[in-house]
């Protein structure tokens, strides 16, 4: 990149994103773009109306806020016939380009302050001395072209502006050959997309709004058509591997449990049950995701799976995210199977938190192939555990587990174990077809019968705080009927802020300002409530121990707890159906999926459960949004797009896969899912023509500088 764009302007553009290829540096497309409109005169600003300005800066001024931190810049400018201020919050190092006499085209929209017409943040672009437009006529072809030109707005720092970026991308542009284009020539034609060269060109200086859209149409075709060729490449990859084939035999273990089921088997639970048992019979390994609400019985499909495994002397190994999940999966397991079930199988536990003997035991359980049902933590990922015969890998929870431990387990078997992956967050077919390319997807949608579901109410203390008493009132109503009650806090105390590494969702512009509510905290005020005296109240977080919180989660599981504080440790898999209240503190610190996630905690008996989100978050702020959206919808797949919809996609490659900056550039899974699907469906029938792409060169080439390796091996390890 520095042959193009010089030494300097290189290292800052590294410095600020990374880049080091003109190709890279091509993909920076522009966040948004600003339509300038007409040049309008000084004189004859409306309020209210979008406006491009040809004016010059005549003062400029930076002061303190007094009833919050931070400075505001504060610019005049003026054209001969009146005069704007341009306000900026707390950047003031733009004084370094705003100085008096500078030039410049300015477009943003007109507000009004104390009676002074002014633009808050606007776009701007000074002219250099020697561009004719810095003493050009506003009313000459080069001005009024200029004001018809999308304004590019591009991600910048305060170091690079998104001006400079548009100026260096210039630079490129005009150096730049034409490029080959990966999408196949009758695929562009049939979906009417500009070349790649012309859509990079229409991306980065388009004359007219329809032009960007166009580039976007092109570029976003041309990512999703690469991405979707790498993941079913990966696909057909692993259907080339032999795997051991497992099947369920008549007056086996599998037909022996489920004649001791209590209850009938859900049809998704039986559908779901049956592609399962189709996968461990093929000659290749099983890669399938189940999803489904909490309480959907994923688990006891895994469990079916697991039995199906054994009977042919195979080990099944299911591994949870934290140690109260997996203890919490070794009592259901042990409940279903029954004594005599368990002792043939012997389902057993690993954690970090196990004594020296117990580990031990455990160890050679695995090792010896005594267990045939392994149950555990990250610890399970160690080097001193051993399986004789690793027959199954079932992952709880996906999105608390990478990508890197969860094939560090796979390694483990003699020949590839099947891989089942259970989450209940539910995941939009593209965003899974996107995510988990080379994963089948199988969907538990209906709940089994006798659940009375939960009613959930948004309690907004900034619009109402006199609500807030009434939260503990309803509580008391609830305890008293005999049934029990979660509260939910954001920290442990305030000293941590977040439990189990759980991020806080990141909203820039409204961002919580006070102290998070914590369960430490929370518990002692509660203890002290009238309305709660003589209540059993208990606490449960990440710190404390894994024999602490066991302790606590069997009291509380049986009946002898009233009321649980607790941070997300709760999320997942604790089960007590008299549970029937949550109160969710500092609602707004969590995502929508992981709200989703707490609620379905309760309302799991024949009590219905009601869930209040408590949240002092503004009234259409991002922060109320997802509170409101949870409040609104018990639909967890609709709410799943909801969530995406309010925050950016996770890398779908790489270990970034749960956060972060996305590596999707302009795709997005659940605005663009048609586009995604046809993208699919090319690359399979193009991989099935030419599976080795012989007559795709541009595809093979942009395969290889999409995927660098360590994309190229999370594909595999998926």
């Amino acid at each position: 990149m520095a042959t193009v764009l010089g030494g300097r302007t290189a290292k800052a553009v590294e410095k600020a994103f990374g880049y080091r290829t003109v190709g890279e540096f091509l993909e920076h497309a522009p966040r948004r773009y600003a339509e300038r409109g007409a040049l309008t005169a000084l004189d004859s600003l409306a309020i209210g109306e979008s406006v491009t300005i040809v004016a010059e800066v005549v003062d400029v001024r930076e002061r303190t806020m007094r009833q919050r931190r931070g400075s505001i810049l504060e610019a005049k400018i003026g054209d001969g016939k009146g005069l704007l201020t341009l306000t900026f919050f707390n950047q003031g190092w733009r004084t370094k380009d705003l100085v008096v006499g500078a030039r410049g085209i300015f477009a943003g929209k007109v507000g009004d302050y104390r009676g002074a017409r002014q633009l808050a943040h606007p776009d701007y672009e000074l002219f250099d001395a020697d561009d004719p437009r810095a003493t050009a006529d506003p009313e000459s072809d080069e001005a009024i072209r200029f004001s018809r030109q999308p304004i590019p707005i591009y991600p910048a720092t305060a170091s690079l502006s998104s001006w400079q970026i548009a100026k260096a991308m210039a630079v490129v542009l005009d150096t730049l050959p034409d490029i080959a284009d990966p999408i196949p020539s009758w695929v562009r034609t049939r979906m009417d997309l500009v070349p790649f060269r012309r859509a990079l060109e229409l991306l980065h200086r388009p004359e007219k709004v329809a032009d960007f859209k166009r580039a976007q149409d092109a570029l976003r075709y041309r990512e999703a058509f690469v991405l979707q060729t790498a993941l079913v490449q990966r696909r057909i990859a692993a259907r080339a591997t032999a795997s051991t084939p497992r099947t369920a035999a008549p007056g086996g273990v599998l037909e022996r449990f489920d004649a001791m089921l209590p209850f009938t088997l859900t049809d998704d639970q039986q559908s779901v049950g049956a592609e399962i048992a189709h996968d461990l019979a093929g000659s290749w390994p099983m890669h399938r995701l189940v999803q489904g609400e909490v309480g959907s019985g994923k688990t006891l499909v895994a469990i079916r799976a697991m039995l199906t495994v054994a009977e042919s002397g195979g080990q099944s190994a299911l591994i949870a995210p934290t140690e109260v999940l997996a203890a919490q999966h070794l009592r259901s397991i042990v409940k279903f199977l029954g004594p005599d079930l368990a002792a043939e199988l012997r389902p057993v536990i690993l954690t970090g938190s196990q004594s020296t003997d117990e580990r031990r035991r455990a160890l050679l359980a695995a090792a010896s192939g005594g267990s045939r049902l392994v149950v555990g933590t990250h610890a399970l990922l160690g080097d001193r555990v051993d399986f004789a015969e690793l027959g199954l890998v079932v992952v709880d929870e996906q999105h608390r587990f990478g990508v890197e431990q969860r094939e560090a387990l796979r390694t483990k078997g003699q020949t590839p174990p099947h891989v089942l992956v259970l989450t209940a967050t539910p995941i939009p077919r593209t965003v899974a077809m996107t995510v988990f390319g080379d994963l089948d997807v199988s969907t538990i949608a209906g709940m089994p019968s006798g659940r009375a579901g939960v009613e959930t109410h948004a309690v907004g203390l900034a619009e109402h705080p006199g609500w807030e008493s009434r939260i503990w009132t309803r509580m008391a109503e609830e305890l008293a009927t005999g049934r029990q009650a979660f509260v939910v806090c954001p920290a442990i105390d305030d000293a941590h802020a977040e439990d189990d590494g759980e991020p806080v969702p990141d909203d820039a512009d409204d961002a919580p300002k006070r102290a998070p509510a914590t369960v430490l905290a929370t518990a002692e005020r509660m203890r002290t409530m009238p309305v709660l005296q003589g209540r059993r109240i208990e606490v449960l977080h990440g710190r404390m121990s894994g024999d602490e919180k066991d302790r606590v989660m069997t009291a509380f599981a049986a009946g002898d707890v009233d009321v649980l504080v607790a941070t997300t440790v709760i999320e997942v898999g604790v089960d007590v159906p008299n549970a029937s209240m949550m109160a969710i503190l500092d609602a707004d610190r969590f995502g929508v999926s992981q709200l989703h996630q707490l609620r379905g905690r309760i309302g799991r008996g024949q009590w219905a459960g009601v869930c209040l989100l408590v949240t002092t978050a503004e009234v259409e702020t991002p922060s109320r949004e997802r509170v409101d959206a949870v409040a609104a919808s018990d639909d967890g797949f609709e709410l799943a797009r909801v969530d995406l919809e309010l925050r950016r996609e996770g890398d779908v490659l790489g270990e970034r896969q749960s956060g972060g900056r996305s590596s999707l550039n302009l795709l997005r899974v659940v605005r663009d899912a048609d586009l995604i699907m046809d993208a699919r469906e090319e690359a399979e029938r193009l991989l099935e023509r030419d599976p080795s792409l012989q007559d795709q060169a541009e595809l093979r080439d942009a395969l290889a500088r999409r995927l660098d390796e360590s994309d190229a091996a999370f594909l595999g390890k998926n």
